[in-house]
């Protein structure tokens, strides 16, 4: 299974693929889509058009994109909410499967805390993914992102098939 993981941002939105074969897990690439534009409207344009030809280049079969948490400065938030909604729409439009996660769950999957600090997250990536070198905090965000995808994808599948020779 491929897995593509998104860290959603306006500015910098950091991006990972990771393939999974059982329970082993390796780096694919990772990167930083960088928007460009003096408008809202070409910023999100550029992030669409960046994370399309990520998505081409290295055909992932199923996407994972952090959840938006409110902070204290709404429009900061609204401008967030918007490119969170071009790290959803990119791989719907290709028809993969997209898992929302919470920055805590992310955290306490990869980390085993809900409220470790970037460094920690970076960190265990790192353990996990021997030899990654990041293209930044955004993309090593992003990797963390589709590890804890990847380890809920597993489950989910181990459950049914458990079920389904349960109810046979």
């Amino acid at each position: 299974m491929r897995v593509l993981g998104i860290d959603p941002g306006l500015r910098n939105m950091g991006w990972g693929v990771i393939d999974v074969v059982g329970s082993r897990i390796s780096h694919v690439a990772n990167g930083i889509c960088h928007s460009t534009g003096t408008d809202l409207g070409s910023r999100l344009l550029s992030l669409h058009q960046q994370l399309t030809d990520v998505l081409l280049t290295y055909q992932p079969e199923t996407a994972a994109v952090e959840q938006t948490f409110v902070n204290k400065d709404g429009v900061g938030t609204l401008k967030l909410g918007q490119a969170r909604g071009i790290a959803m729409l990119v791989p719907a439009q290709a028809g993969i499967s997209i898992g929302e996660y919470a920055p805590n769950a992310v955290k306490k999957t990869v980390v085993g805390v809900g409220h470790a600090d970037k460094q920690q997250v970076a960190h265990m990536v790192k353990v996990q993914l021997p030899g990654v070198q990041f293209a930044g905090p955004d993309a090593a965000d992003a990797l963390a992102i589709a590890i804890c995808h990847s380890f809920h994808a597993q489950s989910s599948s181990t459950l049914a098939k458990a079920l389904a020779r349960a109810g046979a």
